[in-house]
């Protein structure tokens, strides 16, 4: 049964006509609460993933849990759903497990802060943040581990309990969780930065409520919801079309030796509601591969990427939900069944975003952008430190990586750049300090951006040299299919891991991995893919490739993909470029609306060739489980 919210005072809030001027000031008081919470998350979490990368996600909703602010979209009517018991004032609620909110947190190292805002007696708000911690315990350091077989192997499960009753701690509570985790002091100063943040931000609606008065504040949030509400539904008449359009994308494979994994979804627009039906997609997988994919985030997503392409001036909140239907069918990849694993769920996340992109530029191809990089690549790196002074210290790093984001019709992608606006490059010199290893190389890798007349932004090459033995994990996509290209834009390039040992010896190793032993001074080169390429390749000013090339972007000969005869000094042969890009003209077919770099038949034959690594097995679904993908003995 759902969430029973107490209440003293009985009193509903009255109905008030808000003039725009004060409107205005909530909702930039609201904005700039959500912001602070950003700046004391930082300011007083520990673990690099938050402090450094920004790898959590605040917002503030009204009573009913609708997000007024934020970035995420409400996880708060999953969790209210699914709890079965009171929410008083004083109480602040604490989950990491999926399974218990219905996916609004998708794998158990995000630990969920809620805290109920009362005034008066009366429920007038929700803050909430969650956050990324590097280690909540598991058989693997880091707690992702990539060959898990149930949510059990992940670490410690926290379903929806009370951190805080009626203004008590439950210290026992959190001393029971720490002891499961490899890093407890990280995760007990990042858990003390999530409240600390939820308690920021109610403590300014607390003031705006005094300001203005409770029936003000929430009557704002209404209007903000409802305004979204009719832009939105504007915005869908227009843009999405009754005719039904499909699109299909993939994950290269699940971390032992099964893939690629089908992604598909069906867009179509009955009347005012936009159906979003994912029927097609492949049944789940037995490793840990599976994304949880929560209905109100997928809407989230979707009405983000609506407002970035066709009208960025549009406030986004939850007040469009009921415009849109999403339709995952049970015991897919995107809604496993209890204990599927799901601490790899990041690919099949980010994926969402391409198949967006893929689905909402179909017909109008002007607004279609290219795939980019929809992952946030892990590396994980632990052990025992041997610097002086640390010797024998527990040492364990979780990183981020980022890549290519796609060309675009209004420009080119940025390189290196994460698929989360919000999240920041961890500093070398943090890295260095604090880890034993000496970042070697770190640098925009030129020609791996997708060709194209906007090109497709360059993945990263990361060089990291391990000063102590240690064990490496490793979780990335697109190594076996491409980040397509559209409209004529040329894919980009795929993922690649190399592991130099200190004779020169070279070995490609898996783009997912557990377990990896490395040595002192072992290199690992962790490359990241780059962005898919917008438009005709040969219609790019033949001089930005030759500043390009200045600006080590292009190479010299990666600029004759653009048609361009240019050399290592960035100076270009007008007459020479004319010859190539007519002779490349004439020689070519039509250009496609999309660009694979091949079907998965053709990707298979050539992977080994191509990579270095063989090419996964198709996945095999059959036993008692029919919705399980397993790997056949």
């Amino acid at each position: 049964m759902p969430a029973r919210i107490i209440e003293t005072n009985p009193q509903p809030f009255a109905p008030v006509t808000i003039d725009p001027v004060t409107l205005d000031i909530i909702e930039n008081a609201l904005r700039n609460a959500r912001i602070e919470m950003d700046a004391t998350l930082v300011r007083t979490a520990m673990s690099p993933g938050i402090r450094e990368q920004g790898d959590a996600f605040p917002l503030i909703a009204n009573p009913a849990g609708k997000m007024i602010v934020g970035q995420f979209g409400s996880f708060i009517d999953g969790f209210l759903k699914g709890f079965d018991g009171t929410i008083e004032e004083g109480d602040m609620i604490f989950l990491s497990d999926p399974y218990s909110c219905e996916g609004a947190i998708s794998h158990s190292n995000d630990w969920l802060v809620l805290l109920p805002v009362y005034r008066s007696g009366r429920l007038v708000a929700w803050t909430a943040m969650f956050g990324h911690q590097s280690d909540i315990g598991g058989k693997v350091a880091g707690s992702m581990p990539i060959d898990a077989r149930a949510i059990f192997e992940e670490g410690v499960r926290i379903p929806p309990v009370k951190i805080w009753r009626k203004g008590e701690y439950n210290e026992d509570l959190v001393k029971l969780v720490m002891h499961q985790t490899r890093k407890p002091d990280w995760c007990a100063a990042d858990l003390n930065a999530l409240i600390a943040s939820c308690r920021v931000a109610a403590r300014r609606i607390d003031e705006m409520c005094g300001r203005f008065g409770e029936d003000v504040v929430i009557a704002a949030m209404d209007d903000l919801l409802a305004r979204n509400h009719r832009a939105m539904k504007a915005l869908l008449a227009t843009a999405i079309s009754t005719d039904a359009v499909s699109f299909t994308d993939y994950i290269c494979d699940d971390g032992v030796g099964f893939g690629p994994y089908k992604i598909t979804c069906t867009m179509q627009r009955v009347g005012d509601t936009v159906v979003l039906d994912f029927a097609g997609t492949d049944p789940q997988s037995a490793a840990s591969i599976n994304f949880y994919l929560n209905e109100n985030m997928f809407k989230m997503f979707f009405g983000i990427y609506m407002i970035m392409v066709f009208d960025p001036q549009i406030m986004f909140n939850d007040g469009f939900y009921d415009l849109i239907e999403v339709r995952i069918p049970q015991g897919s990849l995107l809604k496993p069944q209890f204990p599927a694993a799901l601490s790899g769920r990041t690919h099949a996340l980010g994926r969402i975003f391409d198949i967006l992109g893929g689905l909402l530029g179909q017909r109008t191809p002007e607004f279609l952008c290219a795939a980019g990089f929809s992952s946030s690549p892990h590396l994980m790196y632990s052990g025992r430190d041997t610097r002086p002074g640390r010797q024998g210290e527990w040492f364990q790093l979780f990183q981020i990586g980022f890549g290519g984001i796609p060309g675009k019709p209004f420009g080119d992608g940025p390189d290196g750049h994460s698929l989360w606006p919000g999240f920041t490059n961890v500093p070398n010199e943090f890295l260095e300090r604090y880890f034993p290893l000496r970042i070697e190389r770190y640098e925009a890798l030129a020609d791996t951006g997708g060709a194209g007349l906007n090109r497709g932004g360059n993945g990263i090459l990361m060089s990291y040299r391990f000063l102590a033995a240690g064990t490496v994990s490793i979780h990335d996509d697109r190594w076996f299919t491409y980040p397509w290209g559209v409209n004529g834009g040329e894919p980009g390039t795929r993922a690649r891991k190399i592991l130099e040992k200190p004779d020169g010896t070279q070995t490609i190793v898996a783009n997912k991995l557990d377990r990896l032993e490395v040595e002192a001074d072992d290199v690992l080169h962790f490359i990241t893919w780059g962005g898919g390429g917008w438009g005709d390749a040969l219609q790019r000013d033949a001089g930005l490739v030759g500043l390009e090339i200045r600006q080590g972007l292009v190479t010299a000969a990666g600029a004759r993909r653009y048609g361009v005869v240019a050399d290592a000094q960035g100076r270009v042969d007008a007459d020479a470029t004319a010859v190539l890009r007519a002779e490349m003209a004439a020689a070519r077919g039509e250009l496609p609306l999309f660009d694979r770099g091949g079907d998965i038949e053709t990707l298979r034959a050539a992977c080994e060739a191509e990579t270095g690594l063989p090419a996964p097995r198709p996945p095999v679904w059959h036993g008692l489980h029919p919705n399980l993908a397993i790997a056949a003995e």
